[in-house]
């Protein structure tokens, strides 16, 4: 949720202000907007705060009456299909200034700055301050700045300045940053590990440093650094329409038609994905089903459907609809809470839609039976699409994390390929729209 966050009371004992490391994994949901990842105050003027700026550059810093140090990035973070390791590292007695913080994204180190205050050698950092310092995850200490993505493996070492090779790697055979789920540290007095596969803030380190939900709702998704799941992608999309609940839930906010693709693509395997109705206003505007291929729409439309070469599916009134025009209606117009399911085989070009469990047509996905439609456009980088219609419509998509939002599935269904959490039972050879399902 947009305010969710976690909380300690105090660092609890003085201990090296002088070195320590920190270490996050984080999606990121909104951007264009503030997003604190890590703030610690005290009140007055004395502060140390991990974000996401405006403009979204990174921004780490240390405030006491004044920057003791600063450092903002000329790089933008705007990528919400993909997991960011951050570590910064941080040894103030380091004889070389320019090498007393550092900061590394997906194992690489920032070098070009803005903004980059160095530290005097030797300073006390406010981090592990004895007193009552309030430490924030999720937003900045006095509220507000709110965190809106995912976050994963966060880790703070307390006396030691790490190598981010510590928290990941590179993979041999992708080339790509993944994590190191178990890193062998020492996390020294103030050390703690939450989040480690789940959305359990009991300190993981051994050190007891356990934080506390201080407000909102966590939810403990299956989305990980190690299986990266589709979700809406803000950075290709237009309309009114704004994402929440880490970009899985859409909602219209004005008079204008909202779109959404996702954040994986595919052209071949096959496919199984749940969207749940949350608010639908009227039969013609609200949650419906598109799928197309080469043209303006690719995949899975949820809301009342434009014009599009190759797209195929169901409009919000039941519609039938072919290369993005209308035809007969085909189905009960949807109506709050209706769970509508897609199944879809992008080697063969062949969809099958249901809701509530039961599939249109008779079909059966499992055997490969009365598809809704066959179209070979549906093979050439196909993409989940949703669009709504006006005036406050809303839906959230469960790409196999086990929730509408922030609502669990009720009873899971079976899933033979172990990839994702759904309300109903995944047809035999699908799978979920995820980085593992991809290689599976």
């Amino acid at each position: 949720m947009a305010t969710t966050y976690l909380t300690r009371t105090s660092w609890g004992t003085a201990t090296n202000k002088q070195k320590f490391t920190q270490s996050f994994w984080v999606k990121r949901g909104v951007i264009g907007v503030e997003q604190v990842l890590l703030g610690v105050e005290s009140g007055g003027s004395n502060e140390a705060r991990v974000l996401f700026k405006a403009d979204d550059t990174f921004e780490f810093y240390d405030y006491q009456s004044a920057y003791k140090f600063r450092k903002i990035t000329n790089r933008k973070f705007r990528d919400c299909s993909a997991w960011y390791n951050i570590v910064l590292a941080v040894d103030t007695t380091h004889p070389t200034g320019s090498a007393r913080v550092n900061i590394y994204i997906n194992g690489v180190q920032e070098t070009s700055f803005s903004t980059s205050t160095d530290p005097a050698q030797n300073l006390n950092t406010f981090y592990n301050s004895s007193g009552n310092h309030i430490v924030q995850i999720g937003r900045q200490s006095t509220g507000g700045s709110y965190f809106t993505g995912s976050m994963s493996h966060v880790n703070f070492c307390d006396g030691t300045t790490l190598a981010p090779t510590v928290f990941g790697s590179t993979d041999a055979t992708t080339g790509e940053w993944k994590g190191n789920t178990s890193p062998s540290v020492t996390y020294g007095t103030n050390g703690y590990f939450i989040l480690k596969d789940s959305n359990s803030v009991t300190d993981q380190s051994g050190r007891g440093n356990n934080f506390t939900v201080g407000g909102g709702t966590l939810t403990n998704l299956k989305d990980n650094p190690d299986n990266n799941f589709a979700t809406f992608n803000p950075l290709n999309s237009w309309g009114a329409a704004v994402l929440t609940n880490g970009n899985l839930t859409v909602e219209d906010t004005g008079t204008t038609v909202g779109h959404f693709f996702t954040t994986i693509h595919m052209n071949k395997g096959k496919w199984y994905m749940e969207f749940n109705v949350d608010t639908h206003l009227n039969s013609y505007t609200a949650p419906s089903f598109l799928l197309a291929g080469t043209g303006a729409f690719q995949l899975a439309q949820i809301g009342f459907s434009s014009s599009g070469d190759g797209s195929f599916g169901i409009s919000s009134n039941g519609r039938a609809i072919t290369d993005g025009a209308e035809g007969a209606v085909v189905i009960p117009a949807l109506v709050n809470n209706d769970k509508v399911q897609l199944a879809y085989d992008a080697d063969a070009g062949k969809a099958w839609f249901g809701i509530n469990g039961t599939y249109f047509n008779s079909g059966n996905p499992s055997t490969a039976a009365n598809p809704y439609f066959t179209s070979t456009k549906l093979q050439n980088n196909d993409v989940v699409f949703v669009s709504l219609g006006y005036d406050g419509n809303k839906m959230s998509a469960n790409f196999g994390n086990g929730y509408f939002g922030t609502t669990a599935v009720s009873s899971a269904g079976t899933n033979a390929s172990g990839n994702g959490i759904f309300e109903y039972n995944v047809p035999s050879g699908f799978t979920a729209l995820s980085t593992k399902g991809l290689n599976l």
